[in-house]
């Protein structure tokens, strides 16, 4: 017989410590068993692992225990539409409830034979679950199934339902529906094993025996309910589970919805915030631009001017020159950002990269424009023109940009009428257009023009009002101060007070 020193360096060798104790007795059928290293380690490798199985799987079971124990507040919440029958599920909910109790108590004093106060006292609890249930899900299955294992304990009736009877099974039911609605997916599958459970052990009792049996009896035998109710538990559970994931799915896409909505419209302003400064950096460098040379013509136009006169206009027109380089850097980074459209105003605007910001002087060609595209547009000036900042000429200018656009976006075939008042304060701008002749074809935009101009409007502290009109149109309405500068007291208002377009009190 070999021994196990004879083992080969190919044969399994364990340590010394795994090697069985051999007496000094020589065994008999002993022979070394020879095992490849290689596989010996891979199928010792797939033990551990199946063994460590189950520890793996106590910490998830533990979770769900401890918050089948200690359940969280889950309330069914009200319908959001319609307002006045909000609480309808929980009014039907309540009545399916007492419907529940009453035949559950007739059903287990009776035909279970519990008698008035424990079958009274059962079915009540049977029909509470149910209503409980919209409140607090898991201490109403709590009492569901408590209520049903009490009324089972005493054995299956001749000719009853057994271990669930109707009554029960539906309550049942319904607390694992409105669970499953209102608790995570792992808590609802552990209500329903342990349902399952409770219902195997309660379909054992069955097999007990009685005295007298119940064929001695003459009576029949009962009827198993156990298989028939958990299908339908796990078929209320997987519903329940599959109308809360798709409410959830709903839920986050309505707010990844509102997020991109917030997203786009501020991203939508900051893109309007650089159209408008890249147009005042160009207002401001023209001026710039013009105190600079007035700064180097001024000494020429004095006889015999002082040096301390030629130095200061010097260090002005130095400053001016600094202030101009400056601001040319600003606007190429702004610039920058869009090559083949400087201004910000959309392709087909028509403006060369070195043509001046437009002014109210040119809007006789915007409303050219404007007609050739096929809209009806007039115009009305009055009041007194009085000098205005560049600023707000060139705001009023593209608001009327704007809303014309918009007419012959949304409003195709409409009169639009544009109305220009100048008071002392300042300027107000009136662009309403009729109810558009057929409908407008899709657009792809969402109403970022009216940011625009409300930004336009606050940076000089001005006010802005749109709506539509009574007979169908839409009207954008625009007071902005002849200074261009917001007032100390107050900030700019974008609120629907309307102006008077015709001499009434202005803001």
């Amino acid at each position: 017989m070999p021994r196990v020193d004879d083992v080969t360096s190919e044969e399994y060798r364990p340590p010394i410590s795994e090697q069985p104790q051999l007496s000094d007795t020589p065994s008999r059928g002993l022979a070394p068993v020879t095992v490849p290293v290689d596989g010996g380690r891979r199928g010792g490798g797939r033990v551990r692992a199946l063994a460590r199985v189950p520890f793996r799987l106590l910490p998830f079971l533990r979770g769900i225990l401890t918050e089948l124990a200690v359940p969280a507040a889950a309330p069914l919440p009200p319908l959001s539409r319609p307002r006045r029958l909000n609480r309808l599920p929980h009014v039907v909910v309540c009545l399916i409830a007492l419907g529940i109790g009453l035949a559950a108590m007739d059903e287990l004093s009776d035909g279970y034979h519990l008698g008035f106060p424990l079958g009274t006292l059962s079915g009540f609890a049977v029909g509470a679950a149910v209503a409980f249930a919209l409140w607090r899900p898991v201490p109403a299955w709590w009492l569901s199934l408590g209520a049903t294992v009490v009324a089972d304990v005493p054995g299956p009736a001749p000719g009853t339902d057994w271990p669930w009877s109707s009554s029960t099974m539906t309550a049942q039911a319904v607390v694992l529906l409105l669970l499953a609605l209102r608790s995570p997916t792992r808590v609802a599958v552990g209500a329903l094993s342990l349902t399952a459970l409770a219902t195997y052990a309660l379909q054992g009792l069955a097999t007990r025996p009685t005295y007298p049996p119940a064929a001695l009896l003459g009576g029949p035998s009962y009827h198993p309910t156990g298989a028939p109710a958990v299908v339908v538990f796990a078929t209320v559970v997987l519903l329940g589970t599959a109308l809360r994931g798709r409410r959830e799915a709903r839920t986050q896409l309505v707010e990844q919805a509102s997020l991109t909505e917030e997203e786009r419209a501020r991203r939508t302003v900051l893109e309007e915030r650089s159209r408008i400064a890249r147009e005042l950096h160009d207002v401001v460098a023209h001026h710039m631009s013009v105190i600079s040379i007035q700064a180097q013509v001024a000494p020429h136009l004095v006889e015999n001017p002082t040096d301390e006169l030629k130095e200061n206009l010097e260090g002005i027109r130095q400053n001016a020159l600094e202030a101009l380089t400056e601001l040319r850097r600003v606007l190429g980074v702004l610039r920058s950002e869009n090559p083949e459209d400087p201004y910000g105003l959309g392709t087909g605007a028509g403006v060369a990269p070195d043509a001046p910001q437009p002014t109210l002087g040119r809007l006789d060609a915007l409303v050219e424009n404007t007609r050739a595209a096929g809209l009806d547009v007039t115009t009305e000036i009055a009041g007194e023109r009085l000098p205005l900042a560049p600023g707000v000429e060139l705001s009023a200018y593209r608001i009327i940009q704007e809303a014309l656009s918009n007419a012959l976006r949304h409003a195709p075939g409409s009169a639009v009428k544009v109305e220009l008042w100048h008071f002392p304060r300042g300027l107000q701008v009136r662009v309403v257009n009729s109810r558009p002749r057929h409908p407008a074809p899709p657009s792809p935009g969402a109403g970022h023009g009216l940011l625009g101009m409300r930004e336009r409007v606050a940076m000089l502290g001005g006010t802005l009002m749109t709506s539509e009109t009574s007979c169908g149109g839409f009207a954008v309405v625009a007071f902005l101060p002849g200074n261009g500068t917001a007032p100390t007291d107050a900030t700019a208002r974008t609120d629907d007070t309307p102006t008077g377009p015709r001499g009434e009190e202005t803001p």
